[in-house]
């Protein structure tokens, strides 16, 4: 588990997918495979995933392929993807890619005094914990404090749940303004406004940084491939 050299004193959340990593293929293979588990039906089109949680993807990918949802649907879905990408490891290592400056940027946030790194995702835990370890980013991030999908909370309110949990664990007081999510949609950029946390807009995804910059993002660069920009702007944005 990692620790900061100082008391910690802020939290960097990093988003996933898109952000640091691309593993469009595996998702959609293992989405598929799951589809088909729980409705016993192939499917033809899954929804779009940029900034949304699971549960939006499962229901609007149910509601695309002609299948009228009920209260068990998520539970059963969720376990049936979970289970999917589980045996997909070793597609993730071999298809997901890495993006540019990620694992630098990772390393050099990680020396920052004080500073607790981990992520914030709509994606279900295990899915999130499997594209990190196979393709070598988790070094840096403490997971067990992270913000990950729920059924329950919206991404904001789990931006405040990890950071609760990053205060709990480290035996300190992390400010909301020390908060930063470095992520690539506007809808990121929204959750954290919502949390109070401080945001790094990305052009990694579908989003361009004009829109990152109408949405509100503290900052926009265009990738993670500047190791000293995007230091600069965590440190500058927590300290």
């Amino acid at each position: 588990m990692p620790h900061p050299e100082r008391p910690a004193s802020r939290l960097v959340l990093w988003n996933v997918d898109h952000t640091l990593l691309d593993a469009g293929r595996v998702t959609r293979e293992a989405y598929a495979e799951a589809f088909t588990e729980v409705t016993g039906k192939p499917m033809v089109r899954l929804a779009p995933t940029a900034g949304r949680t699971e549960s939006e993807i499962i229901f609007e990918t149910l509601a695309f392929n002609g299948i009228v949802t009920d209260d068990d649907h998520l539970d059963a879905f969720t376990a049936a993807l979970e289970r999917a990408f589980a045996v997909r490891r070793d597609k993730v290592r071999a298809h997901a890619r890495v993006l540019p400056g990620a694992v630098e940027a990772l390393a050099a946030a990680a020396r920052l005094p004080g500073a607790v790194q981990s992520v914030l995702t709509g994606s279900l835990e295990g899915t999130a914990r499997i594209k990190l370890a196979e393709l070598g980013l988790d070094r840096h991030l403490d997971l067990s404090v992270g913000g990950y999908f729920s059924p329950v909370y919206p991404k904001g309110a789990t931006i405040e749940t990890s950071r609760i949990k990053a205060a709990a664990a480290y035996q300190t007081t992390i400010a909301e303004a020390a908060t930063v999510l470095v992520a690539d949609h506007p809808l990121d950029v929204r959750a954290a406004q919502i949390a109070r946390a401080r945001s790094v807009g990305v052009a990694t995804g579908t989003a361009t940084e004009t829109e990152l910059r109408a949405a509100g993002a503290d900052a926009v660069l265009p990738t993670l491939a500047d190791t000293r920009a995007i230091l600069e702007t965590i440190d500058r944005l927590t300290r």
